[in-house]
């Protein structure tokens, strides 16, 4: 739910009684991931999607159920080949959907409504809901912090078992480190044996960080695509009448700084994308030498194939190993026969996304890849926030 958590937030503040439904896993090709919610408050109002579309009416009238009863229940849509009208996905997926009431005298509001502030003011959060487990615990939420601290609906926990709380917190708190969402299987008591214990981990983060350097047109154009995928937008460059707001009026920062000097500075991490659109050697060598031995999602470098060549023979020079350059995308983005600074903007941002979750980059009319690729790593984590 907490990707709608500052509208959610505002519901909170104005005392609104609402039901959430929530992804907790799909299967096949699901068109959302879980994570994604769908609210419906005691007016009808509804905010959201679980589906594309397709059962989003099935999960209203769950929503306005659970607003009824105050039960928290745990529904699974699929697509029926014996009864085309029947209430299913198009696209042949499975999708499990988790309903949870949240009025003013329900245990959970608390922490779910602390969870939802700390979303909308951009901090990092993690909400740990039970989805399946013995009588009692479903719809049971916990709050979990960076640093490891905790809040529960129940007693300061989630009311069955202090070690349970304490085993979810800790795997909370990983997912959360990773930016993730996810679910968990747990023993009943917080152990890996005894009765199973289903939760599922919202994790929210500050968004991810775009750094482009290189204050020319295309990285005007690049700062409006990143922002509409959900980037912090920097925009650093050494020339102070190039790098300025006027130029660049999206960017949610701007930085008149040598790049590597910057680079060597500011804080990233396993989200971050590097854009280099200098194609100076004299800027590109320097930050370059510093960005491929960073562990940040993405390193790019514009132009020619020539200017690669050059710029990869520079590297080797000052003492980057192959495997060092092997992480670079040079000449940056994916072949779109791109022009303008739009086009060109939109290539590199298609790399970005294909190369965060997995894409080959090929049409996909004739094709036989997925069309959603699963995360690379699944060690008990099942998407990607």
């Amino acid at each position: 739910m907490l990707d709608i958590a500052e509208e959610l937030n505002r519901w909170v503040g104005q005392g609104r009684d609402f039901a959430v439904a929530t992804v907790v896993a799909v299967g096949g090709s699901a068109p959302r991931q879980p994570g994604a919610a769908l609210a419906v408050d005691a007016d009808g109002t509804a905010i959201g999607s679980v589906s594309g579309g397709c059962v989003e009416g099935a999960v209203y009238e769950l929503c306005r159920q659970a607003l009824k009863d105050g039960e928290t229940v745990l529904e699974r849509f699929g697509y029926s080949d014996e009864d085309a009208f029947a209430v299913g996905l198009t696209c042949g997926g499975v999708i499990d959907i988790l309903v949870t009431p949240v009025r003013a005298a329900d245990p959970a509001r608390p922490v779910i409504a602390a969870t939802l502030a700390a979303a909308a003011r951009g901090e990092a959060a993690a909400l740990a809901r039970i989805v399946a487990g013995p009588a009692g615990l479903p719809g049971r939420a916990l709050l979990v912090r960076p640093d490891g601290s905790y809040d529960g609906s129940y007693d300061g926990g989630y009311g069955a078992h202090p070690e349970l709380d304490r085993t979810v917190a800790a795997e909370a708190r990983a997912l959360l480190d990773a930016g993730r969402t996810g679910t968990l299987e747990i023993g009943a008591r917080g152990a890996r044996c005894g009765a199973p214990v289903t939760v599922l981990v919202e994790s929210s983060v500050p968004p991810p960080r775009m750094i482009v350097f290189g204050a020319i047109d295309f990285a005007a154009a690049l700062v409006r695509v990143g922002k509409f995928l959900g980037y912090h937008v920097t925009v650093c460059d050494a020339r102070p009448v190039f790098a300025t707001r006027t130029r660049f009026p999206e960017a949610d920062e701007i930085v008149v700084e040598w790049p590597h000097t910057y680079l060597e500075r500011t804080g990233t991490d396993g989200r971050t994308v590097l854009c280099v659109l200098t194609h100076d050697a004299k800027f590109d060598v320097p930050l370059l030498k510093v960005a491929l031995r960073l562990p940040v999602a993405y390193v790019g470098a514009m132009g020619s194939r020539r200017t690669h060549l050059d710029r990869a023979r520079r590297l080797r020079e000052v003492g980057l190993t192959e495997r060092e350059l092997s992480r670079l995308r040079s000449p940056i983005g994916l072949d779109l026969g791109a022009r303008t600074p739009e086009e060109t903007a939109l290539s590199i941002a298609a790399e970005i996304v294909a190369t965060r979750h997995g894409g080959t980059g090929t049409t996909l009319t004739g094709g036989h890849t997925p069309i959603h690729h699963e995360p690379t790593t699944r060690a008990r984590i099942d998407s990607v926030a």
